[in-house]
């Protein structure tokens, strides 16, 4: 039996929650289809930040480079850290410092009652998010009344997330792939323009398509049945994913993967620590599980992937949900149902 080491950092609010109930539920796939995960837990988060001040310290990090097969996490963020230190450093901290310049968000409608949206068509896209450069690579100054934030875009960080989608798109069978920028205002953004052309003339089978952001945000709402791979900047990938979350149900059931080829990827719901939920047995352990079958797909198990999310889907047809997504489930009761259904 193949076995894979996953550091485990639970973190902060409801994070604990969800990947405690999501853990026996992935042992449950990962076993079905004859691999095994090592859960490595380690205490990185706001109450260890308060007690000791530190976030995440180099041996961590260097074991979590060289050592691991992936990361889990659950969701970092506390008001007791009012500068998100801890967050900083071990969030976008491991995006940055481990080159994760693929932040991969599926957008699937799992039951029509979920959406919104008056369609019963279906919702099936995925969104490439740059992710280690743009905004938030916290370049800027602050001059008093003044405060001016660089936006970093180089040829080889927009290439390489391009390039990424398109290969993506070749071997998952989708025929369009969607950039998006701001480029009639920005001229920064040219180089995606530049960048999405050039790698789009290497795969003439699949159809190449540009929105400006602002158009694409109206248009998902409108017919996000359309839709297939997008990709985007660090920013725009941000806030396209949340509104992809919102057409589907909700960040409960969004799942995200930060990821570099041939590395060990960081596996994150979507969702935040939400702290006035923690404790209350109400959190939705859904988009944990999903992010945990996206590391199980990326460790080489798809079957076992696509086994957990079939169970967490007639989960939600059964409906047994937890009250952000209409039910009156327990976060426990969801975690047993799909359990079960393994």
């Amino acid at each position: 039996m193949k076995r894979y080491s996953v550091a485990v950092i639970a973190g902060d609010g409801i994070g604990p929650e969800v990947i405690e109930a999501a853990i026996p539920v992935l042992d449950a796939a990962a076993k079905k289809h004859g691999c095994a995960l090592d859960w490595e837990r380690l205490p990185y988060s706001a109450d260890h930040y308060l007690k000791t001040k530190e976030t995440l310290p180099e041996a961590a990090f260097q074991h979590l480079r060289d050592d691991v097969d992936a990361i889990f996490l659950g969701a970092i963020g506390d008001p007791r850290v009012p500068g998100n230190e801890h967050a900083r450093d071990i969030l976008l901290g491991l995006r940055f410092r481990l080159d994760l310049y693929v932040n991969f968000r599926p957008v699937i409608l799992l039951h029509p009652d979920l959406t919104p949206l008056k369609t019963t068509k279906p919702i099936n896209f995925v969104i490439f998010r740059e992710n280690t450069e743009g905004v938030y690579v916290g370049r800027g100054r602050d001059n008093g009344d003044e405060h001016i934030a660089e936006e970093v875009h180089t040829g080889k960080g927009v290439e390489r997330i391009i390039r990424a989608a398109f290969e993506w798109a070749k071997a998952n069978g989708r025929k369009r792939v969607t950039m998006s920028d701001k480029s009639n205002a920005v001229p920064a953004h040219k180089i995606w323009q530049e960048k999405f052309k050039a790698v789009a003339a290497e795969y003439p089978a699949i159809s190449a398509e540009h929105r400006y952001v602002d158009a694409l945000a109206m248009e998902l709402v409108r017919e996000p049945e359309r839709f297939q791979v997008i990709v985007t900047n660090n920013l725009y990938g941000d806030i396209l994913s949340d509104l992809g979350a919102g057409l589907v149900g909700g960040l409960g059931l969004a799942a995200s993967a930060n990821l570099h080829p041939g590395r060990a990827g960081l596996f994150e719901p979507v969702h935040g620590s939400a702290p006035p939920l923690a404790g209350k047995g109400v959190a939705n352990p859904m988009a944990a599980m999903l992010t945990g079958a996206l590391m199980l797909e990326q460790l080489g198990h798809p079957e076992a992937a696509r086994d957990l999310e079939r169970a967490v889907q007639a989960t939600v047809a059964a409906e047994v949900r937890t009250p952000d997504i209409g039910g009156k489930a327990t976060t426990a009761q969801v975690a047993s149902a799909i359990a079960q259904r393994l």
